[in-house]
This record gives C-alpha cells, sequence and structure tokens, in this order.
C-alpha cells in the first residue's frame, strides 16, 4: 500500500508539472490585460501615465517579457515561488493570493459539502429506484424530472427562483450571505445564513443530483443483470436483501469513481451561482479575477484545484480497496 501511495504521489507531482506550465503559458496568452486596463482607467480619470512607469509596472509583475522566451522565465520564477508556498499578490484584491483564496474559500465549502450531502441521498436512492422499476411510470417519472435539472442552465434556474421566491413572494432574500440591518448572533446568525443560502443550495442540489441519479441506476441495472443476482433470487432470498445488500454494494464500486471529483468541487465554489446570489465565495471572487485578468490570481486557484483534484483521484483509488476487498493496491 505505502509502496503504491509513494508511487502515485510521484506521478501526481509529475502531472501537477505538466499541468502548471500548460495553465502558466494559456494564461500569459490571455488577451486581457490587467495592466493596461488599469492604466486606461487612469488615463480617463484624467491623470497621464508615463511610458517609464508603465514599463515599471510590467516589470514589477514580471510582465515585461510576452515572447516564449520570456514566459518560460516568468514561469521559472513563479514555480520556485510556488515551491516556497508564495501564490504572488493578486492584481485585483490587493492580498496575497493564499490569503483570498482562504479568506473565501469557508462560505463555498459549507454551500457545497451541504449540496453534495442532499445529492447523494436524494439521488441514490432515486437511482436504485428507477432501477429496479425499469420502464415503469416511476421510472419514467424520475428520468424526465432528471432531465429538466440537467437541461436547465444554472443562471436561467437562479434568476427565476430568485424572480419567483425573492421577488414576487418574498419569502427568501434575493442576495447576499446575511442581513447587513440586523445584528444577529449565536442561533439567530446561524438562522439568517442558512436562509441566505437556501436558494442557492437549492439551485445546486437540483442541478447536481441527475448525473448522480443516471450512474447509479446504469450501474445498478447492470448489477441486477449479473449471474450471482440471479442465483440469489433462484435460492429464495428477499428482495430487499437481495437489492440492498448484494447488488447496491456492488453498484457503488463505480460510483467511488465520483469521489475524484467531490474533493476539488467541495473548494472550488459554484462561480455562476455564487455570481448569481452575490455569494462571497471562491467561485464569484475567482470569476471577477479571471474577468479581469488578474493572472497571480488565476494560477494559484486552477493550482490549487489541479492539486484537490489529483488528491481526489488518489483517495478514490484507495477507497476501491475499501468498497471492494478483490482490489489489490501494489
Amino acid at each position: 500500500m505505502l509502496k503504491y501511495i509513494l508511487k502515485r504521489i510521484g506521478l501526481a507531482i509529475l502531472c501537477l508539472l505538466g499541468v502548471s506550465l500548460i495553465i502558466y503559458i494559456l494564461i500569459r496568452l490571455m488577451p486581457i490585460d490587467f495592466i493596461q486596463n488599469k492604466i486606461n482607467a487612469m488615463n480617463q480619470g484624467g491623470a497621464q501615465i508615463p511610458e517609464e512607469t508603465v514599463q515599471a509596472m510590467y516589470k514589477m509583475y514580471g510582465l515585461e517579457d510576452s515572447s516564449f522566451a520570456g514566459i518560460l522565465k516568468g514561469y521559472g520564477s513563479w514555480l520556485l515561488a510556488l515551491c516556497q508556498f508564495d501564490l504572488g499578490r493578486s492584481f485585483l484584491y490587493g492580498d496575497s493570493v493564499l490569503n483570498v483564496i482562504v479568506d473565501h474559500m469557508g462560505v463555498s465549502f459549507i454551500i457545497a459539502f451541504i449540496a453534495i450531502i442532499f445529492e447523494y441521498l436524494i439521488a441514490i436512492p432515486l437511482g436504485v429506484t428507477a432501477a429496479t422499476h425499469q420502464y415503469s411510470i416511476r421510472d419514467y417519472t424520475v428520468t424526465v424530472l432528471v432531465m429538466i435539472g440537467l437541461s436547465l442552465p444554472s443562471f436561467f434556474f437562479g434568476r427565476v427562483l430568485q424572480n419567483f421566491f425573492s421577488m414576487q413572494l418574498g419569502w427568501f432574500p434575493p442576495a447576499g450571505l446575511s442581513d447587513a440591518s440586523q445584528d444577529f448572533s449565536g442561533f439567530g446568525l446561524l438562522g439568517d445564513y442558512l436562509w441566505h443560502i437556501a436558494l442557492p443550495l437549492f439551485v445546486m442540489v437540483f442541478l447536481g443530483v441527475g448525473g448522480t441519479m443516471r450512474y447509479t441506476r446504469t450501474n445498478m441495472l447492470e448489477v441486477l443483470s449479473a449471474d450471482y443476482i440471479r442465483t440469489a433470487r433462484a435460492k429464495g432470498l428477499n428482495e430487499t436483501k437481495v437489492i440492498y445488500k448484494h447488488a447496491f454494494r456492488n453498484t457503488m464500486i463505480p460510483i467511488v469513481t465520483m469521489l475524484a471529483g467531490v474533493l476539488p468541487s467541495l473548494f472550488s465554489g459554484a462561480m455562476i451561482t455564487e455570481q448569481v446570489f452575490d455569494l462571497p465565495g471562491i467561485g464569484n471572487i475567482a470569476l471577477r479575477a479571471t474577468t479581469s485578468g488578474d493572472i497571480p490570481f488565476i494560477m494559484g486557484y486552477n493550482m490549487f484545484l489541479a492539486m484537490l483534484s489529483v488528491i481526489g483521484v488518489l483517495l478514490s483509488d484507495l477507497m476501491y480497496a475499501v468498497v471492494d476487498p478483490r482490489v489489490k493496491l501494489y
């Protein structure tokens, strides 16, 4: 097991190096120039920025040379700083990239964690019942509802809920994380937070249930057609025991693969949903940085997600040995 983990960590480091180089080159080639946008804004305000000052700003951020050799040199400097846990300083937010990520990561994590729990609690039972009642009214009803959820864009569905439940009915606040006009504390503050995240949470759960449910249904149908399931039924075992003890456990083996994407999704934030409901999560912060051409933050944020993805894949592989004793890791 230890040898397997060490080997995977070595491969993960090589993978991260390749990913970091590709991301850095692509971001350096972005058509958005934060420095130039900042200079244009200052010029519009009446200030005249000398060319020497402009070049000094580019040199200060390591962006003075846009040639391929210059980009590679900048990548080397950035990689050296990354090894020292220095992700740079954000152009847009004026603070360390690491501090910005840590400060806004908690909101996204809490919302995503709650959403994933509800998603699995809803999607897995729906997938099982749809598979065990294949081609029935129950199966078709669940499938239609799931397809509706998969087809709805998050920005459209979020705006619809926001307009109906917030603007027209007034049941939920339209945006934000808390009510600035109230001074809550303790359980009152917790209730205020839950009240504000109810709609974005519903959007994330409703739109995320579909994929997990279809995955569960497909795997369950495959397992139910296996020979050992027919043998278990021929022995006269109770149908509930056949489904939930024999079939469901083997259905969980492919579902474990999805764990690789759970870890980065917990910390990456839901960009569009957070933007629609104006939540101070890391997804909303990253979207603003991307549209502004904030190279240090975009690089740090993407490398943060890449590391989480690699860790998620490793944990997913290790979980195979837990759900299936036949899997041996060497």
